[in-house]
């Protein structure tokens, strides 16, 4: 074992490393073991997430045939708008993309619903009485492979997503971490989101809450794929972040990187 160490130690900090800190040898061979940390007396939830709102999310992920795209497209940028128009329903629109490179013919929403569980099952409850929306679901479910869906807290240290000009290409990041790991990254990632702001490329951080759980989703934009490859580059010649990519990268199970492009609906734009 005290070999193997050595070996990754030389290996993972070579003196003069392009993008590495002065102390990036420490911090790599500290991040082999997950940090300790003390036992809280509280959820997850209630210490990552926002509390001055009360806002709920909700993702949607649709896997549509190849040969409905277009159609599925048309359908949605008809009726969710027309939807969201309508005061009494408490939830508002986030995005809306189909998803360019990651898994293809693929649409992903995300709603907020304002004012939590309570303003979810308000709406839920509404639509169920709207023929409309029961149209729309039927006509729409012939077009789909499959769905599923996840309920998501934001982190309190992360930029809400509000509405903003395109062009731009956004980037969902997700990562499936390991249970029990979730303040342990949501502390490194308070510190490191100072890294990744200059180009105001941060749009909003979540944590899931009801179906995969230890999820996590990073939502980035870009003007384009160079503007994301030039950004990111930039946040490794900072001092810190390196530790911060070593500190979490044992906390990570799967990670996955989906670039979208925006619906012309979508108010992320």
């Amino acid at each position: 074992m005290a070999a193997a160490l050595r070996r990754l130690r030389r290996g993972y900090a070579r003196p003069g490393a392009r993008g590495y800190s002065q102390d990036a040898e420490g911090s790599w061979f500290r991040s082999l073991f997950v940090h300790k940390v003390d036992p809280r007396k509280d959820a997850h939830s209630n210490l990552l997430s926002k509390r001055e709102t009360s806002n709920l999310y909700k993702i949607q992920f649709h896997n549509v045939k190849p040969e409905c795209l277009d159609a599925y497209n048309r359908l949605t940028e008809k009726v969710l708008p027309q939807l969201h128009l309508d005061p009494d329903y408490p939830c508002d629109l986030v995005g809306n993309w189909n998803t360019w490179y990651g898994e293809q013919d693929q649409a992903v929403h995300l709603w907020r619903f304002s004012g939590g569980y309570p303003a979810l099952s308000d709406c839920m409850n509404k639509l169920k009485q709207n023929k409309e929306y029961l149209e729309f679901r039927r006509e729409r479910s012939r077009m789909l492979l499959s769905r599923r869906n996840q309920l998501l807290l934001e982190f309190s240290f992360w930029n809400e997503p509000l509405p903003r000009q395109g062009p731009n290409i956004y980037e969902l990041r997700t990562y499936k971490l390991k249970p029990g790991t979730m303040i342990e990254w949501g502390n490194n990632w308070a510190r490191a989101i100072k890294y990744r702001q200059e180009n105001q490329e941060a749009v909003g951080g979540f944590f899931s809450q009801i179906g995969e759980l230890y999820v996590v989703h990073h939502l980035w934009a870009y003007r384009d794929l160079q503007s994301r490859e030039e950004t990111r580059n930039a946040a490794w010649r900072k001092t810190g972040w390196d530790e911060n990519v070593y500190y979490t990268v044992p906390l990570v199970r799967t990670m996955e990187s989906r670039i979208m492009i925006p619906m012309k609906i979508s108010p992320l734009q």
